[in-house]
């Protein structure tokens, strides 16, 4: 039995380097930050607003993160599949039970076993990922604030992961189709979170405020109330003493909706660009984009639960016994429910992101329409790019798994269009 264990994990490690040796040949030879030769010279083209140097420097930069993104779930996968085939997946279970405490002691332990492991063993792409960041001139945040976010995000996901597993096992002991009532559950939660997102995680990780310059607040709520929305406040967030990028958005459901303005967005667009910023995110609350991303989210989460449930309940028949697993509602298929869904969410991303470009790009045509120009668009999405040094046209593979937005190329090109239609 032990040397199976052993072939097993060291034929998914050979796996693992072998995917990782293919994929960063993939993103090496195909993250030049180049466009079709139709739009050579133009203003998609980032030979036209890049330096020599920034080019360069994306093209290092996109390589490496693209490779760590592609990376990042086969990591993951293997952190969990270790957990269970080492056996110390059963081990923790077997240590607690030891100790002869009750059940709603054991639980919240092992799930903290469980998820300290897991960010822990994470942790190093967490890293690189951050000091990839920093040596480019993106990221502005001290390493010591870089970790307490770290911090909070554990202790959020734990908070999380505990009460969402431990209802979910609940469920799975009491048998039926537990699949079912899981999702049925799971609905009123989605919404929950979407609605506390905005006023009780955020505020965890950023400070929040009215926006600074009253006067660009007050044209921004003219804009609202054009568009129909029944906005009061625009909130802006500090992110300058973390990052360089730029960014605004809109989120929450019902009374904690907000619109809101990174600080750095304020100080290097103009105002015009900010109010196609502005434009563009009102257009995703006229167009029930929130709607239909918790309608989306729904949905898809119940053809996790049937895919996932199916192949929780096939796996623990054929691995169960030999990863300890007693039963479908032990603790010790924490790790197994967690790589399901990691697999799963993965390969559902080409599909959540068409759905998401889709929303991106309707909002910006709104936003164009709303303001009755592409004015600013181009310039903004330009400097968009040009601060976290993205590649314009992204890879296939890239714009599959990863970009949930179009390419800074796509939409500077849709901008020039709507002018052109318009004669300007």
């Amino acid at each position: 039995m032990q040397p199976r264990k052993g072939s097993a994990l060291l034929r998914n490690i050979i796996l693992f380097v072998c995917y990782g040796i293919i994929m960063a040949l993939y993103v090496w030879y195909t993250s030049p930050n180049r466009v079709p030769e139709a739009y050579q010279g133009t203003a998609a083209d980032p030979a036209t607003f890049y330096t020599a140097n920034q080019l360069h420097d994306s093209e290092q930069l996109n390589a490496a993160r693209n490779w760590i993104f592609f990376m990042s779930g086969p990591w993951e996968w293997l952190i969990y599949f270790i957990l269970l085939t080492s056996g110390l997946a059963r081990q923790w279970r077997q240590l607690l039970e030891s100790y002869r405490w009750p059940i709603y002691i054991r639980f919240p332990l092992y799930v903290l076993f469980v998820n300290a492991a897991a960010f822990l063993l994470y942790f190093p792409l967490r890293v690189v990922s951050f000091k990839l960041s920093k040596a480019y001139g993106i990221s502005t945040q001290p390493v010591l604030s870089w970790l307490r976010d770290k911090l909070v995000e554990f202790s959020v996901g734990y908070v999380t992961m505990l009460i969402v597993s431990a209802f979910a096992f609940w469920m799975i002991s009491r048998g039926g189709r537990w699949w079912l009532k899981l999702w049925l559950i799971s609905v009123p939660f989605t919404l929950f979170m979407m609605y506390v997102q905005p006023v009780i995680i955020d505020p965890l990780y950023n400070k929040f405020s009215t926006l600074s310059d009253q006067r660009l607040e007050q044209q921004i709520l003219d804009l609202a109330d054009k568009a129909d929305i029944p906005a009061h406040r625009v909130y802006e967030v500090a992110m300058s003493d973390k990052t360089n990028a730029m960014n605004a958005y809109v989120n929450g459901i019902g009374s904690s909706l907000r619109i809101v303005l990174w600080d750095t967005t304020l100080k290097k667009l103009t105002e015009q660009e900010i109010l196609l910023i502005m434009a563009h995110e009102m257009g995703h609350y006229v167009m029930n984009h929130l709607e239909w991303s918790a309608v989306g989210a729904v949905g898809s989460s119940l053809v996790l639960m049937v895919i996932g449930g199916w192949l929780f309940q096939f796996i623990v028949r054929k691995r169960g016994e030999q990863w300890g697993i007693r039963s479908l509602s032990d603790m010790t298929a924490l790790p197994l429910i967690l790589l399901i869904l990691s697999i799963l969410s993965f390969v559902s991303l080409p599909v959540s992101n068409y759905i998401s470009r889709q929303a991106e790009a309707s909002a910006d045509h709104y936003a164009m329409e709303l303001i009755g120009s592409a004015e600013g668009s181009i310039t903004m999405n330009q400097k968009m790019s040009v601060v976290v040094l993205s590649d314009v046209n992204p890879p296939l593979l890239v714009k599959w798994f990863r970009d949930s937005h179009p390419s800074d190329m796509e939409r500077i090109i849709d901008a020039e269009q709507f002018d052109r239609e318009r004669g300007k």
